[in-house]
């Protein structure tokens, strides 16, 4: 069973292993996400796409605009496997490339993204903590939300973490989605589901939490699975990574 990781370096570890593991079982459009605003995306990608070069695939890393793949360029020093914009003419996909990683690319993108999964057909496509849900940034038109909802539809979440209040959410591949709660004693293990928990499940659920809750000094449940220093853990990095 997944748990919880103590720090995004091993969530980004975990992501590695299920990215793996949803390969191997021959999903090819595959999502990692990290929902922490607070992160800087490029140090955690540059820990990431190793997951191919200890594949033995030959890939290409995109960013969503040729000034943020320069920096990577600069920061990750001498790579081994080409890193460009999403509309460089010298990142094109090439019939030699065997899986391809874009980082962070947005709703604005949705589009252009969605034409690059299909050029790649069968070979691997993972995207690095993706943000193309965001209403605010495609509107909530019929036209962009259907343009959206037909390619998200494509994609398999594979990796998944987002700190809530109170609680947690994280989807391992090929474990369920899973709701950690905390408490005093760290995050215990709440409920698991087969799709995404979102709105009025979540409600429910921490609603049924609620009302089971034992009066003062009455009996307390064991908890099904607990972990201590999460979002101490994840912070620290965090403000690691932004410095």
């Amino acid at each position: 069973m997944a748990e919880l990781p103590k720090s995004l370096e091993d969530a980004v570890e975990q992501a590695k292993g299920a990215v793996q593991a949803a390969l191997n079982d021959g999903y090819t459009r595959l999502q990692v996400e990290l929902v922490f605003p607070e992160i800087r995306v490029m140090p955690l990608a540059q820990q990431f796409y190793p997951v191919f070069q200890e594949m033995g695939l030959t890939f290409k890393v995109y960013f969503p605009d040729a000034g943020a793949a320069a920096l990577a360029r600069r920061d990750w020093g001498d790579l081994d496997f080409t890193v460009r914009g999403m509309g460089e003419l010298k990142g094109q996909m090439e019939p030699d490339d065997q899986a391809y990683l874009l980082v962070e690319p947005s709703a604005v993108e949705v589009e252009a993204v969605e034409k690059m999964c299909n050029q790649a057909g069968e070979r691997p496509v993972v995207l690095f903590t993706p943000k193309l849900e965001d209403i605010a940034i495609v509107g909530i038109g019929y036209a962009a939300r259907k343009v959206r909802e037909r390619f998200l539809k494509t994609l398999e979440s594979c990796y998944y973490l987002r700190p809530i209040e109170g609680a947690a959410i994280l989807r391992c591949y090929p474990e369920p989605w899973q709701v950690w709660r905390e408490t005093e004693g760290g995050y215990d293990l709440l409920a698991e589901f087969p799709e995404r928990p979102v709105g009025e499940v979540l409600a429910n659920l921490f609603m049924d939490e609620s009302a089971e809750e034992p009066a003062e000094g009455g009996n307390t449940a064991t908890p099904v699975k607990s972990q201590k220093g999460f979002f101490s853990g994840l912070q620290q990095l965090i403000r690691a990574l932004n410095q």
